[in-house]
């Protein structure tokens, strides 16, 4: 929603959310918000725990029963998996998500890492979807006065125009954007740690084929999978910023990932915000 700092400042419920790809601090601000009397809407979260629930446990258990003590156990009602996200701990939902390449790697198929990617993308859709949903439970059921939606890094990836402006609608959007020095600093940390990753699939399948081309790989079962996120990386980050700039410009603001780092208490959160609003 469009107001006035003013207005912001002024007004007895608050819904923000926050944009941006992984690493630039929403999810930093959101753990002290809570605190604070701000309910922490993780979109993240709610796609592990809501909409890809069974298929994570699904994945689990096909790992599992390639084991065959485990096997044993599961075919006997002996043992059961649960997963155990948080929202400090999404490692079920990045292992489900995958990365492509050699199986002897743990790599996924193509059509296998499309169909996960495809289910994520819906889940993300959903999960957007039912933040009014949690603006009105977070102060009906659990007492939160404001409400923090701590948007996923691909949320520039959907292209359901209606999801997004639904969001606007309801919430104050604020895009957090990196500078150069955040770049090579997410792009480092990408290239020492490489985490699985969405992709539109047409960004999909023009990058995987000039890297096949770059490396001279005849099949996708030969592309290491750590080696493939490290070389996308840098091109996904670049390929995104001015998508989350176009959102920024027609249905929010923007502030500084530098800024955002530098706020440690829930007035100086309100303070950027409504500053963001004034400019």
């Amino acid at each position: 929603m469009r107001m006035s700092k003013q207005a912001f400042l002024d007004s007895p419920r608050k819904c923000v959310t926050l944009l941006g790809m992984s690493g630039v601090g929403k999810t930093r601000l959101a753990n002290f918000l809570r605190d604070e009397n701000w309910f922490h809407y993780s979109v993240d979260y709610r796609i592990g725990t809501r909409y890809l629930d069974e298929p994570i446990l699904d994945n689990i258990k096909t790992q599992a029963m390639q084991v065959d003590f485990l096997r044993e156990l599961l075919l006997s009602d002996s043992i059961f998996i649960s997963n155990n996200i948080t929202f400090e701990n999404l490692n079920p939902l990045s292992s489900f998500l995958g990365k492509l390449g050699n199986p002897e790697q743990q790599g996924l198929s193509l059509g296998e890492f499309k169909r996960r990617q495809l289910l994520h993308l819906k889940a993300e859709i959903n999960a957007m979807r039912d933040v009014e949903l949690f603006i009105e439970k977070a102060r009906a059921v659990y007492g939160y006065d404001n409400f923090l939606n701590d948007a996923s890094g691909s949320f520039c990836e959907i292209d359901d125009r209606r999801v997004i402006e639904t969001v606007a609608e309801k919430t104050v959007m604020i895009y957090i954007e990196a500078d150069a020095e955040d770049e090579k600093m997410l792009i480092e940390r990408a290239h020492k740690s490489p985490k699985p990753l969405y992709y539109r699939e047409a960004f999909l399948d023009e990058h995987l084929a000039l890297y096949m081309q770059e490396n001279s790989i005849e099949y996708v079962a030969q592309v290491d999978p750590d080696e493939y996120v490290r070389w996308v990386f840098p091109k996904l980050f670049r390929a995104r910023v001015p998508r989350y700039q176009a959102i920024a410009k027609e249905y929010g603001y923007t502030i500084a990932a530098r800024d955002a780092f530098a706020v440690s208490s829930a007035d100086e959160f309100l303070q950027l915000i409504a500053n963001a609003l004034e400019q």
